[in-house]
């Protein structure tokens, strides 16, 4: 099976549920018989979740982490930036090879907005996407140029975290 028509979307904001929400659309795409491949951006850490199930939904599914592990280092991302732009150059190759019905960018937004990529790069993917190819970006703080370019813009808004009670990252919950 494959689309008719992809479309670009956008899940964006400072709340919980933008990964969720893209790896929730490739379990629904990999049901259907859907090619996936998400790539992570700045996740080089885990197993996550997501990576644990790629085995048992293959050859549908596939994951690619990249970044090192733990978090950007905000104060030198010389070697975060390296590794981006690596990545980014993957997944250019893997998007436009037109192998997957449904390409999610997980963190694309993140990586722009510490500057590990520019925006021209998220934008040239978006123009490069195959017809029939679904493209999904994830991050908080999409630039206004990529949620422009998009077809479909979800905004995920905080109103309450039990972070801020002190509840930790739980496994098979947010990793």
């Amino acid at each position: 099976m494959a689309l008719e028509r992809g479309c670009t979307q956008v899940y964006t904001g400072n709340g919980k549920g933008k990964t969720t929400a893209s790896l929730g659309l490739a379990l629904r795409a990999v049901g259907r018989g859907l090619k996936v491949c998400v790539f992570q951006f700045i996740k080089g850490g885990g197993p996550y979740g997501e990576h644990l199930i790629a085995e048992k939904l293959a050859p549908l599914y596939t994951i690619i982490q990249t970044g090192r592990p733990g978090w950007v280092n905000t104060g030198d991302i010389t070697e975060d930036r390296r590794l981006a732009q690596e990545a980014y150059a993957q997944a250019r190759e893997l998007l436009t090879s037109g192998e997957y019905d449904l390409f999610i960018c997980d963190e694309i937004n993140g990586a722009a907005g510490f500057g590990l990529i520019d925006v021209e790069q998220i934008l040239e993917l978006i123009a490069l996407r195959p017809e029939r190819t679904e493209l999904v970006l994830t991050g908080r703080n999409a630039d206004q140029r990529v949620i422009e370019a998009a077809d479909l813009v979800t905004e995920m808004c905080e109103i309450k975290h039990y972070y801020k009670a002190g509840v930790p990252a739980r496994t098979g919950i947010e990793m």
